[in-house]
């Protein structure tokens, strides 16, 4: 399948994204069964077979446990291979979120990333929201903060992983990239898609299996169907499958993207 553009001057991106949540967090989830975290060969062996199926996309973020630490460890050296975005405003510690998105915690929550994924830039850094006053973000310390990051070169494109419709659309007025909710049970921000499109915002798609209460072949299809979303995120722990269903879904041999 072709690789789609991430707005109107992003990168071309897999329309598959790995998302990387699993592979650092098991408490907290909304998936229907839980999972045992894997181990550094069984992560090892599960990114660079991400990779290699063709997916040149990986989101993390902070929150997501030992995410952002273990992509940093186990594809430090095949770093141009990927497009790279993580989050900031959200940290998750003891078993609960907790959220800041002053100027000061962005800054030092983007360098953390950094460190920790043992690169120099990120393609991509969204707002973690936690839905909160979301039309607010534009005159935030938080949109201060990534543009100052952007304008030094060390993120490329900012954006919002939005919860709400108003905030998703209040962000289209300076955001690079929007992360939304977009599957079959609902289809809520299809608005804002068609406006993203007018303004050459990327769109990447979170919870595309609806945090795997659908079946994975018809959900990936019904969300490739829609040409406004540049990537839909999915997370696996299983290669197999992941390949499995990218083949159902039309999706194999991606390519390099």
């Amino acid at each position: 399948m072709d690789a789609r553009r991430l707005g109107r001057a992003g990168p071309a991106v897999s329309p598959i994204g790995f998302g990387a949540f699993k592979i650092g967090r098991n408490v907290g989830i909304k998936y229907p069964q839980g999972y045992e975290l894997p181990d550094e060969q069984q992560v090892s062996a599960l990114l660079h077979g991400v990779l290699d199926l063709g997916i040149n996309y990986i989101d993390t973020a902070p929150a997501y446990g030992s995410s952002e630490q273990w992509i940093g460890r186990v594809l430090a050296s095949r770093r141009d291979e990927f497009v790279l975005s993580s989050k900031v405003g959200e940290t998750f510690e003891d078993g609960q979120s907790t959220y800041d998105f002053s100027a000061d915690a962005v800054d030092a929550s983007l360098q953390r990333s950094l460190e920790r994924l043992g690169t120099d830039r990120l393609d991509a850094v969204f707002i973690h929201s936690n839905g909160e006053r979301e039309e607010d973000f534009a005159r935030s310390g938080a949109v201060a903060s990534l543009r100052r990051a952007r304008e030094r070169g060390v993120v490329n494109a900012i954006g919002l992983s939005a919860k709400t419709i108003q905030g998703a659309r209040s962000a289209l007025d300076w955001a690079d990239v929007l992360m939304v909710e977009y599957h079959l049970n609902d289809r809520s921000f299809e608005p804002i898609l068609v406006s993203a499109v007018d303004r050459g915002v990327g769109i990447v798609c979170k919870k595309g299996l609806a945090s795997g209460h659908l079946s994975p072949i018809e959900a990936i299809r019904f969300v490739l169907r829609q040409p406004a979303i540049a990537s839909l995120v999915v997370g696996s722990l299983n290669l197999a499958h992941l390949e499995q269903n990218l083949r159902g879904a039309g999706c194999a041999g991606m390519g390099e993207g």
